[in-house]
């Protein structure tokens, strides 16, 4: 089929790797405008666009899709459909209906649970046991269009934001070709969301990054491995220097006690409100993300040490 895609980051990325291998038409990617990264804060384009240059595939980076000249842009593509991941914007309705077959988007829930910016993120930290990825018709409704295609799968103990999203986005690209497929030979099936169990999977915000060592333990293990890699769940911690942020970025609950905040032993497991959390991966500001051992050997944190 002639195609566009849209969408941002590397989640979208296996996605349109998948209709490239299929031998569809790309007419055009769409993706963000390159955005300041790094310690240079230099434009760089987003994970998608970076692909579609590589594999030539022409790019357009709207600001805004609701303009009207990028509307009309995408209405003369004369698609037969557009895929949407993770693209990052508002479509309107004559956007919706230019395809002669739709817009169809791959979103990482199990819809109508966790509708919005951050599925995977609000899932882990919910402690939902299994998620997935779905395919559905595009609607003006947030993620409120009839469902085609569903691929389950189970978060583990361990997971985190970044190994599930790298899970899901393996799962929406197998998704992706056959259920194109049956749409365009018209024996897809597309069932409406249920009216009941919607919610919001809303945009993570930097202040709720911050650990609070009163919650529990089982909650804490879910926000750390929820925020993982980015923002990044953290604390401070008292060197010679002056305060350190610490990012958490791989934790287990563990049966023990103490004052919140206080260090239980040399191997970075920390009383909670109830419970403790051995933190497995953390990350210095300013230095790599290290496993618990070598973090420790740079910047041990004794037991007793009482963190904030």
């Amino acid at each position: 089929m002639r195609l566009a895609f849209m969408g941002t980051p590397d989640f979208a990325v296996r996605s349109l790797a998948a209709l490239v291998e299929a031998g569809h038409e790309i007419a055009c990617v769409y993706s963000q405008p390159p955005a300041p990264r790094g310690r240079g804060q230099t434009l760089q384009p987003s994970p998608v666009h970076a692909f579609a240059e590589r594999h030539g595939l022409p790019v357009r980076t709207p600001v805004s899709m609701k303009a009207p000249e990028e509307i009309a842009v995408f209405q003369a593509l004369n698609l037969d459909a557009a895929v949407v991941v993770a693209f990052g914007q508002i479509l309107l309705r004559d956007v919706l209906e230019a395809p002669r077959l739709g817009c169809f988007n791959v979103h990482a829930s199990l819809l109508p649970r966790w509708r919005g910016a951050a599925p995977i993120q609000r899932a882990l930290m919910a402690g939902d046991p299994v998620t997935g990825v779905q395919v559905m018709r595009m609607s003006e409704g947030l993620d409120e269009g009839d469902v085609i295609a569903t691929e389950t799968v189970r978060i583990g103990p361990l997971d985190t934001a970044g190994t599930l999203t790298e899970r899901l986005a393996e799962a929406g690209a197998r998704l992706l070709p056959p259920t194109l497929a049956a749409i365009e030979a018209g024996t897809a099936i597309e069932t409406p969301q249920s009216a009941e169990g919607a919610t919001y999977a809303r945009k993570i915000k930097s202040a709720e990054a911050r650990i609070d060592w009163s919650r529990p333990a089982a909650e804490l293990d879910l926000h750390i491995r929820g925020l993982s890699p980015f923002p990044g769940a953290w604390f401070e911690a008292s060197s010679e220097k002056g305060p350190v942020r610490v990012k958490a970025l791989l934790s287990r609950v563990e049966e023990a006690s103490g004052a919140p905040g206080t260090v239980l032993d040399d191997d970075l497991l920390i009383a909670c409100g109830d419970g403790a959390v051995r933190l497995l991966r953390a990350q210095r500001e300013g230095k790599s993300a290290q496993d618990a051992a070598d973090f420790t050997r740079g910047f041990p944190l004794a037991a007793g040490t009482v963190l904030a």
